[in-house]
């Protein structure tokens, strides 16, 4: 029986080379032959170990399994964001996208070769228990992370609501490994939180680029032109990115119509263009954006786009630097394809790969003594047991690990879910907001007499 399935698969892959070596023909022409007789040569010599390890391996293989791995592998080699989903896999990154998923609330990627955190999803376990932008994950489970690829780490710190995954984490500063035990939960994400500070400027936090995010951003600046403020805050710090399109509905929102957002380049030099196409945009107020190295790909179009155009400030620390264009192609067995196609540039032609958006105004967070995991206090906190924050009143960036931040009364009005925030320990939050009152008292100020 196995062996008839390796020959189905066998046979499958000389159709798809043939197939492959007609397209070749029909659409480069009779020179490009060549290529289409090295891929089969190519495909032949792989055929060939399949059977061999069908036939010799010590225990009893899968065809799928062994077919699976190779496209695996195949993908690893070309870069850390190229993966193979499993139809299971896809079918969760389609329900992501709109804003809810399962697990500890941990966007990652690649940094110095590296499994890095990107950023922690506010409000969630992983943000909860202390887990920072730019730390490195070299265990999950005490299984090492060097081998893995992306969608693998994804998945092993997927799962059920309620069960635990253990993580190691190596921060800058710390001589030791840092041990996380999260208990995984239902993580539902809203893109948009917006405040008032000090009855003058608006303050907008988006934590993640999705399909509604536009949308949402449109309600928060029409209350902000309500009760006319004199400046606005972009917070962008922390967000890993997201939608493609949700980038372009936010910068156009703020730039006017018919300007260039960002354009792509892939390998024939093709240039794919993205330009606002909203009539409605908030007047031209002084504006200041915050980002910091847990800002990527999405996040950097934006502070790109404002940047180059002038219309915004942007204040912080240099942020990811993650600029590729990831292609999501669906296949035959429900099974998906993520493919980087191209990548990112500024409307003045800067690529963001990493290389990220580099601040008009560097400001670093204060350095704060780095609690152990699971310590609150100098006390030993249980996970379980650990309060959540209050509806409406999310942790500040600032917060130490395990706690939640001390408040002023007063200091935020109005709004939709940004939760009470606190200048006392955020030093980019305050030169944001000094920034803004400061232009308005040199706006403000008259030739003497």
């Amino acid at each position: 029986m196995e062996q008839r399935r390796s020959r189905r698969w066998l046979y499958l892959l000389l159709m798809v080379t043939v197939a492959l070596g007609i397209g070749i023909v029909l659409e480069k022409g009779l020179e490009r032959t060549g290529h289409a007789s090295e891929t089969y040569e190519e495909l032949r010599t792989f055929s060939e170990v399949l059977t061999q390890v069908q036939k010799h391996y010590v225990d009893d293989t899968k065809v799928k399994d062994l077919v699976q791995g190779a496209i695996r592998g195949m993908l690893s080699t070309l870069d850390p964001h190229s993966a193979y989903m499993t139809p299971e896999m896809y079918k969760e990154m389609q329900v992501e996208t709109k804003g809810e998923f399962g697990g500890v609330g941990i966007q990652i990627g690649v940094k110095e070769n590296r499994l890095a955190v990107i950023s922690p999803i506010e409000g969630t376990p992983a943000h909860r228990a202390g887990i920072k932008a730019g730390d490195f994950i070299t265990k999950v489970n005490d299984e090492p992370t060097k081998d893995l690829t992306l969608m693998d780490a994804v998945q092993k710190m997927r799962g059920p609501k309620g069960t635990k995954v253990n993580l190691t984490i190596q921060r800058d500063g710390t001589a030791d490994p840092l041990a996380f035990s999260l208990v995984r939960d239902t993580i539902k994400i809203e893109s948009v939180k917006f405040k008032v500070l000090d009855n003058t400027i608006g303050y907008v936090r988006l934590t993640q680029f999705q399909e509604a995010t536009g949308r949402d951003l449109s309600r928060a600046l029409k209350q902000f032109k309500e009760q006319k403020v004199q400046g606005t805050i972009l917070d962008l710090r922390n967000n890993p990115g997201g939608l493609l399109t949700a980038a372009v509905d936010v910068s156009e929102q703020f730039v006017g119509n018919g300007k260039l957002i960002v354009y792509t380049k892939g390998r024939e030099g093709k240039k794919d263009e993205w330009f606002s196409k909203t009539k409605e945009t908030l007047e031209d107020s002084p504006m200041i954006i915050l980002v910091n190295e847990g800002s990527a790909s999405a996040s950097e179009i934006v502070a790109g786009a404002l940047q180059d155009w002038g219309r915004a400030v942007i204040v912080g620390t240099t942020s990811f630097g993650k600029g590729s264009v990831q292609t999501i192609l669906p296949l035959g067995d429900g099974s998906g394809l993520r493919l980087t196609t191209a990548k990112y540039y500024t409307p003045k032609g800067r690529s963001i790969q990493s290389t990220g958006i580099t601040p008009d105004i560097v400001v670093k967070l204060q350095t704060q003594t780095v609690a152990k995991a699971g310590e609150k206090d100098g006390k030993e906190s249980d996970p379980k047991t650990a309060k959540a924050p209050a509806v409406g009143k999310d942790p500040s960036p600032s917060a130490k690990p395990g706690e939640e931040p001390a408040h002023k009364n007063g200091a935020v009005s109005g709004g939709d879910g940004a939760g009470d925030i606190s200048l006392d320990d955020d030093v980019q939050l305050q030169k944001a907001v000094e920034l803004l009152k400061t232009w308005k008292i040199f706006k403000e100020l008259r030739p003497a007499a």
